[in-house]
């Protein structure tokens, strides 16, 4: 038995039974007991779309996210699934790989669903969710995006610094004496270009060269042991490296390690994202903290806000910091 049949065997609306399902609204004692008679007598359980008919909230979000097997990624939707769950919503998580059909497919479904908002999570979703179709089913509900930006009316992000990260990152090596430093950039993301940017104005601002010093990678670790290789290959030997990701830099590290370079002795490694792969290595890797937990937990504070109206929101940017291994 559904809403519809409930109604119409008390003889009320279905938004009478609704409002009676969430006790909010005016209902006379007796229709109240009524309709709470014929609730018991069928064992009814409503359903969330009952439940949001008066309150005009599924109590639902939707978190996308590019790939739950990335630390960084899994670290930030996994935050954002526990602290809305604590908070009474529901959540439904979409890997996308990616993918902007993938993407589309999942925007189309949530929308189908009637979420509440929607959280997408990684810099790549900037150039993915462009276009009309993508924007169209980006305005019906709040969106906020974790370390990323969207130029849409009902959007709004938590970011981290990334430039100033990688900024950090360089300066924490030209501290320690390193001058002969190079950057290798795994994506081609907004934030990847942000993390190169901040490399290139530390090293000017330091005078140092960097032309060709930034190497392009994949996002693997054997695209970051062979990246450091083909440069020892070249008979180029740096006393610094900065990687945009951990899993990189520990590819970075490993080829070092087994061309016999003393890290860091000879050359120093710094990672970004403080991720598990950071602590795996040995030595330990010197990263910059990008906050993840952090970026979920104020997510869900704005989207939450935006649902609710209840408060002021803008959007908010941290910065990181750099968390001290053993590599530099």
């Amino acid at each position: 038995m559904n809403i519809y049949d409930i109604a119409k065997e008390a003889g009320v609306s279905i938004a009478t039974v609704s409002r009676v399902l969430n006790n909010k609204g005016t209902v006379s004692a007796a229709t109240r007991a009524r309709v709470e008679a014929i609730l018991k007598q069928n064992n009814y359980t409503p359903s969330a779309i009952a439940r949001g008919m008066v309150s005009k909230s599924m109590r639902t979000v939707a978190v996308l996210t590019v790939d739950i097997r990335v630390p960084h990624y899994a670290r930030t939707a996994y935050t954002i699934e526990r602290e809305f769950s604590r908070r009474g919503y529901e959540v439904i998580l979409c890997n996308t790989g990616g993918d902007r059909a993938e993407t589309l497919r999942y925007l189309q479904a949530v929308n189908q669903k009637q979420v509440d908002g929607i959280v997408l999570v990684g810099s790549v979703f900037d150039t993915i969710c462009q276009g009309a179709e993508m924007e169209k089913l980006l305005t019906g509900v709040p969106v906020v995006l974790a370390n990323g930006k969207l130029d849409l009316p009902n959007a709004y992000s938590v970011t981290v610094d990334d430039k100033y990260g990688v900024s950090l990152a360089v300066e924490h090596l030209v501290a320690r004496g390193r001058k002969n430093i190079y950057y290798i950039k795994d994506r081609d993301t907004d934030s990847a270009k942000s993390k190169r940017d901040g490399f290139l104005e530390a090293m000017r601002r330091h005078g140092l060269a960097f032309a060709d010093h930034v190497l392009e990678a994949g996002e693997t670790l054997a695209s970051g042991m062979e990246t450091v290789q083909a440069l020892l290959a070249q008979g180029i030997v740096p006393d610094g490296i900065v990687c945009g990701e951990d899993l990189t830099a520990a590819g970075a590290l490993k080829a070092l390690l087994r061309a016999g370079l003393r890290v860091p002795g000879q050359v120093a490694v710094v990672g970004f994202n403080n991720s598990d792969y950071a602590h795996l290595c040995e030595p330990v890797l010197t990263s910059v903290d990008n906050k993840p937990e952090q970026v979920a937990l104020l997510c869900v504070q704005l989207l939450e806000s935006s649902i609710e109206r209840s408060e002021a929101y803008s959007s908010v940017v941290l910065q990181p910091e750099l968390a001290q291994g053993e590599t530099s």
